[in-house]
């Protein structure tokens, strides 16, 4: 069996590591593992989970766009999309352990990936087949991670696939249903020199039709450079280049009403033609769509000084232009545009260090971003959209992070240790507010009320990871991490100003009062878990506590009043506790045979009550909003020869639209399955492989995301349907 030769060489090495205190390289025999234990370089607690390329490979077509659609096979994540293609973009709903992973980070080499409106990751940037692997911490996040906008949510570490040694090139074609297509393409130079130079490059375009209603998903072109160039015997310089370009017509969500009586309206969508009335060509589908464009380019160079010291530094930059509209209420029906000019540069600086009792790593990041984020307002006209001037308006000016921290870790006999520090600074920039002329050209007129002071947030924040290796196969292993999220939400609450702006300067009340009241959220974890492997059996449950504080929450302001009821916006003033349990189970039946189930509870809820308009919200000790209780991810992996049969299963336990618990989607189980044929050496080194998917088997109805804050009241969610029962067939070549 090849898992055991696998367990036996790690075990192996890790003896032989802790005995003379080197680190030893695992060595896998072919293993085919889904997910395995992970750490951050210069650390010795395993407290995270990789996703492999067999795990990535049997989530199907959908991730290999999406890196949260990679995430769905673990146990406290919960993923749900409006679509099987992953080509919906923005539009899906991620949680891990309850929290939504806008909150959390996303990183490629620990390098962040993130932008505003909405705060958090593009997760869709990335053809997953230029990924070697990714990791995520669900709980504590390792200090040398790039947390960009903070890291409550989680972190993610993407491991890309650089340019190989040896020449090669990957090709692969699929189709699938609602008109599906995607064609990528990647070629590996080799090693070109004598100097070790070698190269990648890949490009893919995709493209589908929405499932439901009219509109498009995609085109989506992406293309992927990478170099690696040896300098030396003690120098690397590696290059990284990523291009996204995607479009997309919006999925128009449900009402909860309408989610009462699903079957008649899970094909609702945005209309098909206008009608002359406003009130409903806001609903019309080429009203709703978005142009979302990407660059990052990342920098790694390594330096090893002698045995003891080495220097990584990773420069990059990173740009996004993106353009969203969409149908409005205001107004009698308008369509709003949002924009986003997003330019961000930085540079991680890393200093190792190994000596023969410990390990440490001390570094700094820095980044410099500019984001101009503002909203454009258009009538709609018999001739078209007309331009009305801008929404939500104000100067921006250049924010900055300033973020050293230290690592330490070591091993004494079978106990492993490690403890860092963080310090995290973010500087925000002044704002100077405007609003628009009511006449043409719509020009913008100065508002000094909506003026925004610049402000710091500072935060440390310090974790601390232990495991004690019983023998072979057991291990136990305790982490703590503080973790936050800086100030987000910016647009509704200038949103929430401006429609009631006259009330709000009758009361005395400035944009920069409402501001005061935004503070970092934070949140303390707490995880202890048990690891056993044996040659047939591997289960790894963990238990996690975390307390949440300043949590973004709708307060009511009873100085500032609309037809007799006080004004409602969100400040940050929540509390809530979460706890739970999640669980990896991996059964070897034989040589052909594997199961895997991962199950999770999560119990999150808030502490207090919520106010809301004069009116108390009873949201304490209630579930957070799109939460489940219970879900797991199980199934079966049969290998026959060069047959490979996957069946898989999805349960998603019951959930709330609102913090009061009022608005119940009810639980659902879906079932997938994946058919494949691999021939190794089917033309001369060439290895073929043929893979049929089928998502969502029995065509079930059911409500796949909520789109909703975590203090939502009644009636105010958004939902949207799963997508029906799907299949996609895939050709590859890999030489």
């Amino acid at each position: 069996m090849k898992h055991k030769h696998w367990i036996k060489i790690s075990f192996a090495a890790l003896s032989l590591s802790t005995l003379y205190g080197v680190d030893l390289e695992t060595v896998e025999v072919e293993a085919e593992r889904l997910i395995n234990p992970t750490k951050q370089t210069g650390e010795s607690v395993y407290t995270g989970s990789e996703v492999t390329q067999k795990g990535i490979e049997i989530q199907g077509v959908k991730a290999t766009t999406s890196v949260y659609e990679t995430l769905s096979i673990l146990p406290g994540v919960s993923v749900e999309n409006v679509d099987s293609s992953g080509l919906a973009i923005e539009q899906s709903t991620v949680r891990m352990r309850g929290v939504r992973s806008s909150m959390g980070a996303l990183t490629v080499e620990g390098v962040p990936n993130y932008g505003g409106n909405p705060i958090g990751p593009r997760d869709y940037l990335y053809d997953m087949e230029n990924m070697e692997s990714l990791s995520i911490y669900k709980g504590g996040v390792p200090s040398d991670i790039g947390t960009g906008v903070g890291s409550r949510g989680g972190a993610i570490t993407l491991h890309p696939r650089w340019a190989q040694e040896a020449f090669g090139f990957d090709l692969s074609q699929t189709i699938g249903s609602d008109h599906y297509t995607r064609s990528y393409f990647r070629l590996d130079s080799g090693i070109l020199n004598e100097s070790g130079t070698r190269v990648s490059g890949a490009i893919s375009y995709a493209q589908a039709d929405k499932w439901r209603g009219d509109g498009d998903l995609g085109p989506r072109v992406n293309a992927n450079f990478s170099l690696v160039q040896p300098i030396g015997e003690a120098t690397t310089l590696k290059l990284w280049y990523n291009h996204n370009d995607q479009d997309q017509n919006l999925y128009r969500p449900l009402s909860y009403a309408q989610t009462q009586n699903l079957k008649a309206n899970y094909n609702v969508d945005y209309n098909k033609a206008l009608t002359g009335s406003a009130a409903q060509d806001i609903y019309y589908y080429d009203y709703n769509k978005g142009e979302y464009q990407n660059d990052d380019l990342i920098a790694i160079l390594t330096h090893s000084f002698n045995d003891t010291y080495a220097l990584n530094l990773k420069p990059y930059y990173s740009k996004e232009d993106t353009e969203i509209y969409q149908g409005v209420t205001s107004n009698g029906g308008r369509v709003q545009k949002r924009v986003r000019d997003i330019e961000r540069y930085g540079m991680m600086s890393e200093l190792e260090a190994r000596y023969d009792l410990f390990k440490a790593v001390v570094g700094y990041h820095f980044e410099k971003s500019l984001m101009e984020i503002s909203t454009e307002n258009y009538a709609i006209t018999s001739s078209g959209l007309s331009y009305r001037g801008m929404g939500v308006v104000g100067t921006s000016g250049d924010t900055y992070l300033n973020s050293p921290y230290l690592k330490l870790s070591g091993n004494v006999g079978d106990f492993s240790w490690q403890g860092g520090l963080k310090y995290f600074r973010f500087e925000d920039a002044d704002s100077l507010g405007y609003t628009t002329s009511t006449s043409a050209p719509y020009g913008l007129v100065r508002a000094s009320d909506l003026d925004r002071d610049g402000e710091t947030y500072s935060i440390v924040l310090p974790t601390f990871g232990v495991s004690y290796n019983f023998d072979a196969a057991w291990q136990r292993y305790a982490n703590y991490g503080k973790s936050f999220i800086r100030p987000y939400s910016y647009l509704p609450i200038m949103n929430t100003y401006n429609t009631y702006r006259t009330q709000f300067q009758a009361a005395g009340v400035s944009v920069q009062d409402l501001f005061d009241g935004y503070d970092l959220e934070k949140s303390d974890n707490f995880d202890v878990g048990v690891r056993y492997k044996n040659d047939s059996f591997e289960i790894a449950p963990t238990l996690f506590y975390g307390k949440h504080k300043n949590l973004l929450t709708n307060v009511s302001d009873s100085r500032v009043l609309s037809g007799g009821l006080p004004i409602s916006y969100q400040q940050n003033i929540g509390k809530a506790t979460s706890y739970g349990i999640e669980t990896e189970i991996n059964a070897f039946i034989n040589d052909e045979l594997t199961f895997f189930v991962n199950p999770t509870y999560v119990h999150f809820t808030y502490d207090e009550d919520i106010s809301y308009q004069g009116t108390t919200l009873n949201a304490k000790d209630n579930q957070i909003v799109d939460t489940p209780k219970w879900m797991a991810k199980t199934g079966i992996i049969y290998k026959i020869g060069r047959f490979e049969f996957i069946p898989m299963a999805r349960y998603l336990g019951e959930r709330y639209g609102d913090a009061g618990n009022h608005d119940k989607i009810d639980d659902c189980w879906l079932f997938d399955a994946q058919f494949a044929y691999t021939q190794k050496n089917f033309y001369d080194k060439a290895t073929l492989r043929v893979a049929l998917e089928v998502d969502n088997i029995f065509d079930k109805e059911y409500v796949s995301a909520i789109s909703a804050s975590d203090d939502t009241r009644a009636g105010a969610a958004s939902y949207y349907q799963g997508a029906p029962r799907s299949v996609m067939l895939t050709v590859g070549v890999h030489f």
